[in-house]
């Protein structure tokens, strides 16, 4: 075999893409700032944890996903320059997740990949800095990534247990050994389970859960109120498969020792119904409470991938965009009411796009809690005085729920937290293709106290 130089050479021609010089040549000219394009996109079901792809971690849904995006593609994995993986539950083995997953996907030991935590934004994330370094010049063609098993969440132990341990290991004659595992106390061996650590903010020691009963004292939402907001999104989801309008955004997944087909969602619940929700007792505040696992979305495991070029590249590969990505926002809130990031970060991106909620065709809001949404309707009528859209009310405003989360939504879909934004870009373009309309907004709320949106503009073919 040749050099890999002379094997990303070789692979130029065989895909009707000229010489590798006169595409590396594109990034030397000069001129105004690339225009990026979606060209396609994919993500794996998104499955309860604990169900079939509990044996697939994070490096392998990346691998699948991304294999399966460049297939639909029909693009030789050496075109890519770089892949940006949005992740949360970063595997201890694999410390720069993207990094593996663009090798075993077959990409260029020359081209590069990082992956970037942005909490529950994370893949959107990914998706931002994507088109950015298009734009910038920098890259042609970039894979934005996100990614998370949260099935393969770890488990913690304290650290006086592996001091204990330790010292065991450490012992050199059975007198030592039988001396160092009489040190251990039954308090030593209980377990710190990693999710439930990574969903209480360090700064305010608020449960993610605690904040959205806040929002939903502070915006007088009742449990009613988010039940019928699950349900509607478990029935649109179902829907929505029903109808085959998701089918087109996902792939069949293999997983498990048998490989099985995945081929679908598993969360949606067709057979949902208020009386079996209502069954359901609260979760974090006991006594007071309204937020339940009913009305919360779903810990998942998922993967989703979107491709994304420059408008000459895509030309040269005979690839029609799918959408652009039209403005984008990040913005930071109170940690304790987190939930509220979608409207600071929608305002933001908006004014930035000088646009409106109202002209917006579609809204893709994910449902951490139907509290959580609730709130955002209600603070997008009335914002808050720190936010953007509070002196300029044309920004907001009501929005109708027709338009929202139309194929359901986390609460029924579930939320693997790297990959979640992601899917809310990927969702939307894809809805956009379908009804023949042009505009839309995809933003979601992140643990810590921050929001981010993005406003995505369908291409017409």
């Amino acid at each position: 075999m040749g050099s890999e130089a002379e094997l990303r050479d070789s692979a130029f021609p065989s895909w009707g893409l000229g010489t590798k010089h006169e595409l590396l040549d594109m990034h030397d000219r000069e001129g105004p700032m690339a225009n990026a394009v979606i060209v396609e996109g994919v993500r794996t079901p998104f499955v309860k944890a604990g169900g079939p792809l509990t044996d697939v971690p994070a490096p392998e849904l990346g691998r699948m996903v991304v294999r399966e995006l460049l297939d639909r593609a029909n693009l030789d994995p050496h075109t890519v320059d770089e892949l940006i993986a949005g992740n949360v539950a970063s595997p201890a083995d694999s410390a720069n997740v993207a990094r593996v997953i663009a090798l075993r996907c077959g990409m260029s030991r020359a081209s590069i990949a990082h992956t970037v935590n942005r909490n529950c934004a994370s893949g959107m994330e990914s998706v931002t800095e994507a088109v950015a370094r298009v734009e910038s010049g920098a890259a042609r063609c970039v894979i934005a990534l996100g990614v998370d098993s949260m099935s393969n969440i770890p488990v913690f132990w304290k650290k006086k247990f592996g001091e204990k341990l330790f010292a065991v290991v450490k012992s050199r004659n059975l007198a030592q050994k039988l001396g160092a595992l009489g040190r251990f106390r039954p308090s030593d061996f209980q377990p710190q389970v990693g999710i439930e650590m990574g969903l209480r903010d360090p700064v305010s020691g608020l449960m993610m859960g605690d904040t959205a009963e806040k929002l939903a004292r502070t915006y007088d939402i009742s449990r009613e109120e988010q039940d019928e907001f699950a349900l509607r999104s478990h029935l649109r989801a179902a829907d929505a498969w029903k109808e085959e309008r998701l089918s087109g955004e996902t792939m069949t997944a293999y997983a498990g020792r048998k490989s099985m087909p995945v081929e679908q969602d598993i969360g949606p619940r067709d057979n949902q119904s208020l009386t079996a929700l209502a069954k359901l007792k609260p979760y974090f505040d006991r006594r007071w409470g309204t937020i339940t696992v009913g009305n919360a979305c779903q810990v998942t495991d998922g993967a989703v991938a979107l491709l994304i070029m420059d408008e000459e590249t895509a030309k040269i590969h005979g690839l029609e965009p799918l959408g652009r990505i039209r403005g984008s926002a990040y913005a930071g809130c109170d940690p304790s009411v987190m939930g509220l990031g979608p409207v600071y970060a929608s305002a933001k991106a908006l004014k930035a796009s000088s646009m409106k909620l109202s002209e917006m065709e579609l809204v893709e809001i994910n449902e951490a809690f139907a509290a959580q949404v609730l709130a955002c309707l209600k603070a997008f009528e009335n914002p808050p005085e720190d936010c953007e859209a509070y002196e300029d009310r044309t920004l907001l405003g009501p929005l109708d729920p027709e338009i929202l989360n139309v194929n359901g939504g986390a609460i029924a879909l579930g939320h693997p937290v790297g990959a979640t934004g992601t899917r809310l870009v990927l969702t939307a373009l894809k809805e956009l293709q379908r009804r023949n309309q042009r505009i839309g907004l995809a933003t979601l709320c992140i643990g810590g106290g921050q929001g981010a949106a993005v406003i995505v503009e369908r291409i017409a073919a």
